[in-house]
Order: C-alpha cells, then sequence, then structure tokens
C-alpha cells in the first residue's frame, strides 16, 4: 500500500481536498485536487540546476482539460484535444500570474506546472482549484516558492457574496471576480462585473482574503506534514562591482536621459551609456570576475543591472519629485485622439490613439449560423461576441514573423472581449453575431484598454445598440519600503516594465465591466488598491469623454455593406420538413435566395441576406413547405391542370386544391376554356378542406379587398 497524506480545506460552504503521495511518483511533486466530482491532477518538475544562458525566471504552467472529463469525445477529424484552447491558456495564465512573482530574484531553474482536469461536474469550477493545486505542489517540492497563494472566485446573490460558486451561481450574479494572494496581501485579481460600484470590489476582495487566508494555512501545515523543508536560495552571483561600474560611468546620463521627455533622446542617451559601460567592462583583464559570471553562465549581466540602474532612477524621480519619464503627473492621462468609419467596407471602424498607443479597431456582423461553437467541458457552448487582439512586431518597430496568438495576446484579447460583454444587446434584440478585431499599429503601454475603447467605438459605429460606451485605463504603482506607494495612471511601458503592478480596469461612467490586477511585488495592501480603484475612476471617465468627442450613440442605421436579419417562426412540427431529408429542402432554398438560414429548437428561423429579394425568396420557400390550408384562407396560386369540370391549382409544392367552374366567375360558364390557362397566377379562397385533406377553392368568391391583401 502506499503511503498517502490527505488535507481538507473548507471553501464557503464547499470542501476542497488536497492528497498526495500516490500518483506520478517521479514528478517532484503532485497532489489531486477534488470538490464536489471536479478533479484535477497537478504536478511539479524542478529542474536541479539553472538554465543557463537565460535572464529571466523559466516558469512554464500547462493546464489541460480532458473531454472525458465529462463523458465526451471530442469532436474534429482526429477526435483528440489538440492544440489548448483559449480556455486552457487562460487558465495557464491565472496560474502563472499570482505564483511568478513569489520568486527570488536570480533563480533560473526551469520550474513545470502541469494542471490536469480529468472530472468534472460542471458545477464546481476548475480553475481556483488548479491555482490552490498547484500553489501546494510548489509547497511540496521544496523549491524557494515564497507562498503559499490562496485563490477564491466570488459572486454576489440576493446580496450575499459567496465563496467558489458553481457555473450556476456565478451566471446569475452581475459579479464574477477570482481573487489570488499571500497570507497577507493581494497579488492578482480577475473579474467579469455588470456594471459593479469599487466599494463591491474591495468587498469582494476583503471577503475572499478570508478565504484566502485559510488555504495558505492549511499548505503550510501540510508541508510542514509530509516533512518538506524548503530551499534557501542565494544568488551565487556578487555584481556588486559592476554596479559601481554603473554607477561611475552611467549614473548621470541615465538620469539625464528620464529627465528629457522625448522618448527618443531617451532611448538615443541611454544606448549611448549602455555602450560606455561594455567598453568599461570590455577594458577590464580577462579573468576578472565579471568576465568569469558572464562566460559561466551566459546571461548578460551588464544589460540586467543596466536595466536595474534605470529603474532605480525612474522610480526616485516618480517618488521624490512626482514626475513620470514622460513628464507627466502621477493621475494624468497621455494625450487622446479618435475617429470613426475609418474602413471603407468594413460594417463599423474606430482608432483609438493614446500616447504613443493605437489600435485600429473593426466590427463585422455576421448572421446568428456564424457563431463560434466551443468545443470544451464548460456549460457554454456557443458565443456570438467575438474579439481578436493582434500584436504585430512592427506595433514596436520590430522585425517579428506573423504568426498565430500567443498566450499574452489571448490574454489581452479576452481582457477586451469581456469589458464590453456588458453594454452588447441581448440576441433577442440584435440576432447578429459579431467580430471585433482589434490591430495594434503603435504600442507603448496598456494596448489591451485601447482595443477595449476602439472596440466600443467600432460596434457603436457597425451600429450595434449597445447599452452604453466602455472605456478602459491602465494603473501602475511604485513603491519602495517605508515609503508611501504612488499610483500611476495610464501606465506606459516602461512603467509596466519597472513598476510594481499592472491594473487594467473597465467600465462605463457608473460601474466596471473587467478588470485585471498583476503585482510584480509581492502584494498590495487593501488601502492601496482602493485608491488605484478610485483613481482608476477618474482615468476612466476621462477617457470616454475624449471618445465621446467623436461617437456618442450607435450609428442610426447599419453599415449597407452589413448583413439584414429576417425573422420568421414556424411551427416546431415543420423543422424536419423545411430541412428536408439529409437537409436536401434547406441546401435547395439556401441555393435559389444566397441568404443563410438558421432555425432554433423553438421554431424562430432567422434568414440573414445581404439583399431584400433573396430574403423574400427564402421566406416564400419556407411559407410554401409550411403552408397548412385553413378554410377562409386567401392566397395566390399557379394553375397546374385544366379539366372539364375545374382547374386545380397549386397553393405549395404538392398541396393542390380545386376551383370547380361554378366557382371561377360569378356568371354561369360552360367551359374553362378562356377563363383559365395552365400557368396563370390567380388569387383564391379556401372554402372547404374535407377529411380526406382535399381542397376546395373559390375564384369569384375573393373580395376587391382581399385579393389587395393578398401577396
Amino acid at each position: 500500500m502506499v503511503e498517502t497524506k490527505k488535507i481538507e480545506i473548507p471553501v464557503g460552504s464547499k470542501t476542497v481536498t488536497i492528497e498526495t503521495g500516490k500518483y506520478a511518483k517521479s514528478a517532484t511533486s503532485s497532489v489531486t485536487v477534488r470538490c464536489g466530482d471536479t478533479m484535477l491532477f497537478i504536478h511539479c518538475c524542478v529542474s536541479p540546476e539553472p538554465r543557463v544562458g537565460i535572464d529571466f525566471f523559466p516558469l512554464l504552467i500547462d493546464y489541460e482539460e480532458r473531454m472525458s472529463a465529462i463523458g465526451r469525445i471530442p469532436g474534429g477529424y482526429n477526435r483528440s484535444e489538440g492544440k489548448a484552447s483559449d480556455k486552457a491558456i487562460l487558465i495557464s495564465r491565472l496560474i502563472d500570474r499570482p505564483i511568478r512573482p513569489l520568486f527570488p530574484k536570480g533563480y533560473r531553474n526551469d520550474i513545470q506546472i502541469v494542471a490536469q482536469l480529468f472530472s468534472y461536474d460542471q458545477e464546481n469550477q476548475p480553475d481556483t482549484l488548479a491555482m490552490l493545486g498547484a500553489s501546494c505542489a510548489l509547497m511540496l517540492s521544496g523549491a524557494p516558492f515564497e507562498g503559499p497563494i490562496g485563490a477564491v472566485r466570488v459572486s454576489k446573490i440576493d446580496g450575499q457574496l459567496i465563496a467558489n460558486p458553481t457555473h450556476q451561481e456565478a451566471a446569475k450574479s452581475n459579479l464574477d471576480i477570482v481573487v489570488a494572494g499571500t497570507h497577507d496581501s493581494v497579488i492578482m485579481v480577475e473579474a467579469g462585473c455588470k456594471f459593479v460600484t469599487e466599494d463591491e470590489i474591495m468587498e469582494a476582495v476583503e471577503f475572499a482574503q478570508v478565504e484566502i487566508r485559510k488555504q495558505c494555512e492549511a499548505q503550510l501545515q501540510f508541508a510542514q506534514e509530509c516533512g518538506i523543508v524548503r530551499e534557501e536560495f542565494v544568488n551565487p552571483y556578487d555584481t556588486t562591482e559592476l554596479k559601481n561600474i554603473i554607477n561611475e560611468v552611467a549614473h548621470d546620463m541615465i538620469f539625464d536621459a528620464y529627465h528629457n521627455f522625448d522618448r527618443k533622446y531617451r532611448q538615443d542617451k541611454l544606448d549611448e551609456a549602455k555602450k560606455l559601460v561594455k567598453e568599461k567592462v570590455e577594458a577590464l583583464p580577462e579573468d576578472h570576475y565579471i568576465h568569469k559570471i558572464i562566460e559561466e553562465t551566459g546571461i548578460d549581466f551588464v544589460a540586467e543591472e543596466f536595466k536595474a540602474a534605470e529603474k532605480k532612477i525612474m522610480r526616485a524621480m516618480i517618488l521624490d519629485e512626482g514626475v513620470r519619464a514622460d513628464g507627466r503627473k502621477p493621475n494624468e492621462v497621455r494625450p487622446i485622439w479618435c475617429e470613426v468609419g475609418v474602413i471603407p467596407r468594413a460594417h463599423g471602424s474606430a482608432v483609438f490613439t493614446r500616447g504613443q498607443t493605437q489600435i485600429l479597431s473593426v466590427a463585422t456582423l455576421a448572421g446568428p449560423g456564424m457563431k463560434q461553437e466551443l468545443d470544451g467541458v464548460d456549460p457554454e457552448k456557443e458565443k456570438t461576441y467575438m474579439h481578436k487582439y493582434i500584436f504585430p512586431g512592427f506595433s514596436v518597430g520590430e522585425v517579428k514573423a506573423l504568426r498565430g496568438p500567443g498566450r499574452r495576446e489571448v490574454g489581452h484579447g479576452h481582457l477586451a472581449e469581456r469589458a464590453n460583454i456588458p453594454a452588447l444587446p441581448s440576441q433577442e434584440e440584435f440576432g447578429y453575431t459579431i467580430r471585433v478585431t482589434s490591430d495594434v499599429l503603435e504600442s507603448n503601454g496598456s494596448t489591451s484598454m485601447g482595443s477595449t475603447c476602439g472596440s466600443s467605438m467600432a460596434l457603436m459605429n457597425a451600429g450595434v445598440p449597445v447599452k452604453c460606451m466602455i472605456g478602459g485605463v491602465a494603473m501602475g504603482m511604485i513603491t519602495e519600503p517605508g515609503r508611501e506607494p504612488v499610483v500611476l495612471t495610464d501606465i506606459q511601458g516602461i512603467e509596466d516594465f519597472l513598476g510594481d503592478m499592472d491594473f487594467k480596469v473597465t467600465g462605463n461612467d457608473d460601474g466596471i465591466t473587467a478588470l485585471q490586477m498583476d503585482m510584480k511585488a509581492k502584494g498590495i495592501a487593501n488601502e492601496t488598491l482602493r485608491k488605484a480603484l478610485a483613481q482608476a475612476k477618474e482615468g476612466r471617465l476621462h477617457i470616454l469623454s475624449k471618445m465621446r468627442e467623436v461617437i456618442t450613440e450607435p450609428a442610426k442605421e447599419l453599415s449597407p455593406y452589413a448583413p439584414r436579419i429576417f425573422t420568421m417562426n414556424i411551427p416546431v412540427e415543420d423543422i424536419g420538413a423545411v430541412i428536408g431529408p439529409g437537409g436536401k429542402n434547406i441546401r435547395g432554398i439556401i441555393d435559389a435566395s444566397g441568404a443563410e438560414i438558421d432555425i432554433q429548437d423553438d421554431g424562430r428561423v432567422t434568414i440573414t441576406s445581404n439583399d431584400k429579394e433573396g430574403a423574400d425568396i427564402a421566406k416564400k420557400m419556407i411559407n410554401q413547405i409550411t403552408f397548412k390550408p385553413e378554410e377562409g384562407m386567401v392566397c395566390k396560386g399557379k394553375v397546374v391542370k385544366i379539366v372539364q369540370f375545374g382547374a386545380f391549382v397549386e397553393l405549395a409544392p404538392g398541396k393542390d386544391g380545386m376551383v370547380h367552374i361554378s366557382q371561377i366567375c360569378k356568371e354561369r360558364i360552360d367551359t374553362i376554356e378562356g377563363r383559365l390557362n395552365v400557368g396563370d397566377i390567380v388569387t383564391v379562397k379556401i372554402i372547404k378542406v374535407d377529411d380526406k385533406g382535399k381542397i376546395s377553392l373559390t375564384i369569384k368568391g375573393v373580395t376587391e379587398e382581399e385579393a389587395a391583401n393578398c401577396q
């Protein structure tokens, strides 16, 4: 029998069980996490030696879902899961973001965490369980992880906050927020909201921290029970002499560069200073310690320490002088200009420019048949609003091959998508499938928030009846021990790179729709978070006012190049007849009309066409298939056969009625000849439908008014 150890952690009204010692024993550490019938295996591998030649911490997080977790075989030709879905990428990022800051500087051993979902009850959501399990696996690995972390999702139902809600509970709430942190402070927040206030966000964060502390205490106890001794990491490379060289050669030049608010001047001055430092280092004896550690590790310590010197000077400017690298005050937003309708044939388009960040957003409308089918384990099976974020190399002046979206692009695109969803009309109000693409034309910080703003304006330009305009702003923070933190509004790239926080907030004038916070420091105090939320609202309102200088409401008319949607209802029992055997009838309608046809289970038919004529053809053909004769009905038909005693009129394919000779004219006639011909279109009224379905028609019984109203 294998020896296993287990802990149970209460999270809200649920219990999470974590077990180790039973599976994947060749991994550095491995845990099984279970809540209800949702179960994940989380494995951690730590390399014994640092990786040579890198200047970053090589942490790799992979989250995987097996379709067998819900008893299904994947779709597609290969019947396999294939590449990671967007959702899997987003959860991988969710695990990574609170863990990465909690490793010491200079630690470069490879660490991989693999979280595998093997059972899913479609109630207990797996993302926060994966985060908790990843932290626990790291604690059991002995790596110098400065955790643990806890993670909890919070929703609010009937005024009550609940921890780790089910999918069904979260869907009813106007708040869906994931909070991760240590025992003492928050490290990461990810939220999708329906116009909630800053106070509601803080209430949820403080509620989550109670649950997070329980999780952290349980993990510390579990690691102790398992006899784990955490590695104490001491950076083996002393770069003090290199720091002194940089301070001696380049300090004044770096100071000058950051006190000149022209970006090009700053970059040129920094390049010149770095060149002088490198020359000084190269002039050192070949056996000098600095040369030895660079050769031994393959790490460019010169670039690393030069960046540290930049960071120190830039942060001192903000803390001591209240001045940022581009001359702004902490709460100032960069200059903004916008335009809409810039792409002639697009259904809607907008350009949002803020400082040196520029986004082109393009909205495209299509029928419901173009909705995205989701082949995943979640209850959600389709999407009718999609946002794609594209970040090419030229946006930062680099030569870079164009490839598919990476994890960063997927994450940024999802945030901007989530931000605008609460403002969208329902499918009943506006039956289109909507896709927005946001191309980054220039990047210097907060392209995801630029994409949020650009998307909102493009949707309005396309005539989508959105509830309101959505804006977004990215906040930063500079903090030093013993100093009051400084919150920065609308951070640029260098403030993101050298700062302590990246905090994005989206919404309208009254409330928040999405929120994402990542810390580079080891947490943020609640008072600072509250201040950041208040300052973000000021910045968001300013940005919205600039957007409204260009567009204030959705366009009254759709673009002439956008398809039109027409709806009709048919009896549910006729759906099969419209589709036909093997889809024969529906294909015939599509071929004849050029329209896109979508039939819902309740009998609602959506016809999407670029011209009214095509839609009319489709409607007529559907009406013919679903035609049911009733006494008193007036309709048009085609004469298909003439006999001695009358004429047969086709009312719909396969549905004929007979006009007796006595029902053709008001006067008595002995022959039909000269009165009706095969192929004539006539207006008739149904006077009887007998038990066998035979239809009797009249022409003479149709009044002038009935004939005029018959289409």
